[in-house]
């Protein structure tokens, strides 16, 4: 198992690379049944590949929406993930003390965006020598980013991946601004679109993030038109009964009809 794939400059990358799975780890069942079928359709289509789902979800609007099922036993599962289907791991991390024990099992961990100026956490996350994958807060400018990618250089690590999430408009939208991917790409780091976050309607009164998913595929093809080197997007076997997030992810039946058209895309945008 390798994250080669993952740097700039990998000589032997033949498509973009896709960051995908659940929100959460919700139950084992589920998360094994997601992580089979994504690894299926990316060998078929030759994408690499990290499973990404997160042990425990901190950031949430309201305080009776569901975070974990536990730490222990999420970071289990996504160890058995791991080892029983050989692709590696990205999840989440909140705290500076969270990064070490994370990093146990993950190969890649994530930053997100609404912490990406923290830098105790920036800090612990490039000490554990794990790519780091630093998600664009909403309020941030693509050209800031490279002060957060500066402070997990200052670790000594430079396996870093940058992700575009949208940025805030107004209250309840985000929008993408597709320059923010070149832009990033001069950091010399690898700049990921994360097209299902990026279609989020946050801060409903319900208290429960809405979202856009039938502009899902809208999203992914633009971001491989201008140059992303990878895509990240959640997916479920039944978003309607998704513990978090599920107005934003992809059915997991439409995944490889999508790929597909995204892999199409890459082939011919790399040409020019």
């Amino acid at each position: 198992m390798t994250t080669d794939f993952l740097k700039q400059n990998d000589a032997t990358s033949i498509n973009f690379f896709l960051l995908a799975g659940p929100c959460v780890v919700e139950t084992e069942s589920i998360t094994m049944t997601t992580a089979e079928t994504i690894k299926t359709i990316t060998g078929k289509y030759k994408i690499p590949f990290v499973f990404k789902a997160s042990y425990k979800k901190a950031n949430r609007t309201s305080l009776n929406s569901f975070s974990t099922i536990g730490t222990e036993k999420a970071l289990r599962i996504l160890e058995k993930v791991k080892k029983s289907l050989n692709v590696p791991i990205i999840t989440d991390i909140h705290t500076a003390e969270e990064a070490t024990m994370a990093a146990e099992v993950a190969d890649v961990l994530q930053i997100p965006a609404f912490l990406s100026r923290q830098t105790e956490l920036l800090i612990a996350a490039g000490n554990t020598g794990k790519f780091i994958n630093i998600k664009k807060g909403q309020f941030l400018s693509p050209e800031s980013m490279q002060f957060a990618v500066k402070k997990v250089e200052s670790t000594g690590n430079k396996t870093i991946l940058l992700t575009e999430r949208g940025s805030m408009f107004g209250y309840g939208d985000l929008v993408v601004d597709f320059r923010s991917v070149p832009v990033m790409q001069k950091t010399g780091y690898p700049v990921v679109v994360d097209i299902t976050h990026s279609l989020q309607q946050p801060n409903q009164s319900t208290g429960v993030t809405g979202g856009n998913p039938e502009l899902i595929a809208t999203m992914g093809k633009a971001a491989i038109a201008v140059g992303a080197n990878g895509i990240f997007l959640e997916t479920h076997p039944n978003p309607a009964e998704a513990l978090s997030d599920g107005a934003n992810m992809l059915p997991l039946k439409q995944l490889d009809k999508l790929l597909y058209q995204l892999t199409e895309i890459y082939h011919v945008v790399k040409n020019f």
